[in-house]
């Protein structure tokens, strides 16, 4: 589809505005019952948690699509994958990516919201309006902070680098803490900032490189194309860029196979 650019940095993409409408009725709910004293908090048998809010923003989301993307299939965390299986387009959902964080009171969640077409990632939502921030991109159009253009940092040693991850205890339950632990100690400055926002910090060129050991589709579909668009590289810890490895890894691009060989 035609794109051009517009004053407050969106394009003119009907996809990218979808999702964008959709962020916005996402936020909607999940921001009334943040530290509600009556949020519904459940465990799945993965031992993670789903709140209401989580089902809320997810069956709202799929009923908009049902509107006006009706052949479109959707790959939901809470409701799973709907539609024809070799769909040219999958909706993929994250109703609220942090969880843990929003049960307990912690303003750092989003709503991630992904295109895909012929399996490419081609429009990406983050919104988290707790914070509030939001970003978006769509393929060839170029990524956005709350409306102002985005560029990965241009550090390329690691020893001058900002990194941020998951906690260390994840890292050594899959089996690399000690690779972990010795890449980590190379880097000039390592947090933890959590989920997408640290994913969301490499696309804004604020630290360098991000890595988890285990994530899901859902949870990175909508950081990939973010970040590539403002310059970095998306992958799994085998360097291919893909939704299904298990876990990820985002950065300037600069510093992306010195960190994959140090947790190989």
């Amino acid at each position: 589809a035609l794109s051009l650019p517009s004053l407050d940095g969106r394009v003119s993409h009907p996809d990218l505005d979808l999702a964008l409408e959709m962020a916005d009725i996402a936020d909607g709910i999940s921001l009334e019952r943040f530290r509600a004293a009556d949020l519904v908090v459940d465990a799945k048998p993965d031992t993670t948690y789903v709140t209401d809010a989580d089902t809320a923003v997810e069956a709202a989301l799929r009923d908009v699509l049902a509107g006006e993307r009706p052949g479109h299939a959707i790959l939901g965390e809470e409701g799973g994958v709907t539609g024809e299986a070799d769909a040219d387009w999958r909706w993929i959902i994250d109703p609220i990516d942090g969880t843990a964080n929003y049960l307990r009171g912690v303003p750092i969640w989003a709503t991630l919201i992904a295109l895909q077409h012929l399996g490419e990632i081609v429009v990406g939502v983050v919104s988290a309006p707790a914070m509030p921030r939001r970003w978006w991109g769509s393929r060839g159009d170029g990524a956005f902070a709350d409306g102002v253009a985005m560029r990965v940092s241009k550090v390329a040693a690691v020893e001058d680098g900002f990194l941020t991850s998951d906690g260390y205890t994840s890292w050594h339950e899959h089996g690399k803490g000690d690779q972990f632990m010795a890449l980590a100690g190379r880097f000039w400055r390592t947090r933890g900032f959590g989920d997408f926002w640290s994913h969301m910090l490499v696309a804004e060129g604020s630290v360098d490189v991000c890595i988890e050991p285990a994530v899901s589709p859902w949870d990175v579909a909508a950081l990939q194309v973010i970040v590539e668009e403002a310059g970095g590289r998306f992958s799994d810890l085998d360097g291919v860029a893909r939704l299904d490895g298990g876990n990820v890894c985002t950065s300037n691009g600069a510093l992306h196979d010195a960190v994959l060989q140090a947790l190989a």
